[in-house]
């Protein structure tokens, strides 16, 4: 049984990535109580119907704190009986949520008497804690739309093969900030930059004139030969502690030239050695 806990702050995307987890034929059930999930478990396994081999349940902060507490520890016990279980969690940052709040407005499950929003969100980044640091992928949705949110479940956890590592390349603008959830972050703003060339400013890091300018740079290739050398000797290391997921962000200023170029570089070095490889892109225009 393959069994995926999907968390996150509310308004990050929780609901959206159950559906399509749903969509794709998983067995899915939103705001479990936390205390329920072993029962949930012990049900699905003696039941031989297939239904429940790709099981996903959403837990929110709706639970007490002590159940949330124990999340991690329960992840744990459900491995060490066979169960492959793993923690999604999403994230954005407060200005997004804000936004989203305010077009929706729906009510924040913990907006109470003497609590508004921003203390209803903080409130939550410190009950989930717990689930946040046990996470075995973050998914930071701040500039992230709802298709590529569904799309980003689907290549990265419904396509995963079963123990086997998902590895996301991720290129991002430093100006927006750097994205939550990368376990390497590497810097290309020391490279020469496109933007400063007239024609190649409008273009983006997969147009083949920006190609062509970069690859005509020795430090380009040097960077790039030097981050594929560092991932690749810890590749192994991720798979030896039963890792699902790794995220290796590379940054430039805008997030446009540079970074994107590597980023498709590397996602092409590696997808035609590994099973499971993703290139995004956190600042280039998103679909809707």
């Amino acid at each position: 049984m393959r069994l995926v806990i999907v968390s996150g702050l509310s308004g990050s995307g929780k609901s959206v990535a159950l559906n399509m987890l749903e969509d794709l034929g998983w067995y899915c059930i939103d705001n479990i109580p936390a205390g329920l999930l072993n029962a949930f478990v012990s049900h699905a396994v003696r039941r031989p119907d297939p239904i429940y081999e790709r099981s996903a349940v959403g837990l929110d902060a709706r639970n007490e704190p002590d159940e949330i507490a124990g999340i991690p520890q329960t992840v744990r016990e459900l491995r060490r009986s066979g169960i492959e279980c793993e923690i999604i969690y999403l994230h954005a940052d407060e200005g997004m949520l804000l936004r989203r709040y305010g077009e929706t407005r729906r009510r924040h499950p913990l907006v109470r008497d003497g609590v508004d929003l921003k203390g209803a969100i903080a409130a939550e980044l410190k009950l989930l804690e717990p689930i946040t640091n046990s996470a075995d992928l973050v998914v930071d949705t701040t500039r992230t739309s709802v298709h590529e949110l569904r799309e980003l479940m689907r290549a990265r956890v419904e396509q995963r093969r079963s123990r086997r590592l998902s590895i996301m390349f991720q290129s991002f603008g430093f100006k927006n900030g750097i994205p939550s959830g990368a376990d390497f972050v590497f810097d290309a703003r020391t490279l020469p930059n496109p933007y400063w060339v007239p024609e190649l400013q409008p273009l983006n890091g997969r147009d083949a004139a920006v190609i062509q300018f970069l690859e005509a740079e020795p430090a380009v290739k040097a960077l790039l030969e030097d981050i594929i050398a560092f991932i690749e000797r810890r590749i192994p290391l991720y798979v030896e502690n039963n890792r699902g997921y790794l995220t290796v962000a590379v940054g430039c200023t805008g997030g446009q030239h540079r970074s994107v170029y590597l980023v498709e570089r590397l996602a092409a070095y590696f997808a035609a050695r590994y099973p499971s490889v993703v290139a995004r892109h956190d600042s280039l225009p998103t679909k809707a």
